[in-house]
């Protein structure tokens, strides 16, 4: 019996450690020159999906975008505003993210970006949220949370931006699941009480 004892007591010491699950946000936004302070008069429109991994301390960016006047000039993520129609500092890459399609009025692009290197960040944005990538990673996960983040395109047409588009959060499947549970049981509990 002893020596089963002894096979089993490690594995029920792994089954007890408990493992690092990721929280991964998704926020979405529609672009367009209506969007920007002020407004733009744009044909341009595009949509933007940005992921934050909060294990990995990554931010996943993919874009697409089309019918801008002017050619690009840059693309980042602002944070953090007091309310969607406020406008605010650069939070990410200045002048842009590295890789975005610069020079042309239609595109898509993709980033992971590595929010433990200062790189991945504004420099101003750093040093406004503590002097360190950790603090200007808290802040822009609570601003993106809270609805102060936006997405930007920048073009020869509009400097201060031609489209953009306040990220908003997608409810995670799990969520509209029991969402949609909570709404099955209230119309069955309504229907009894007629």
């Amino acid at each position: 019996m002893k020596p089963m004892l002894a096979i089993l007591t490690p594995v029920v010491v792994l089954l007890t450690v408990p493992v690092a699950n990721a929280t991964i946000l998704t926020y979405e936004a529609n672009l367009s020159g209506l969007n920007e302070n002020p407004p733009v008069a744009s044909p341009g429109t595009g949509e933007v999906t940005v992921k934050y991994d909060d294990l990995a301390r990554t931010l996943w960016i993919e874009a697409v975008f089309s019918g801008l006047v002017g050619d690009t000039t840059a693309a980042h993520i602002h944070c953090c505003a007091p309310t969607p129609q406020d406008n605010a500092g650069v939070a990410t890459t200045t002048p842009s993210f590295l890789s975005f399609p610069l020079g042309v009025t239609a595109g898509t692009f993709n980033i992971l970006l590595d929010l433990t290197a200062a790189s991945s960040w504004n420099p101003a944005f750093i040093t406004a949220n503590g002097g360190t990538a950790a603090g200007a990673e808290a802040r822009l996960a609570a601003g993106l949370v809270d609805g102060e983040a936006y997405f930007n395109i920048h073009t020869s047409f509009a400097g201060g931006g031609e489209i953009r588009g306040n990220l908003a959060a997608v409810p995670e499947p799990a969520t509209l699941a029991l969402m949609g549970l909570g709404l099955a049981g209230f119309w069955a509990a309504r229907r009894r009480e007629e």
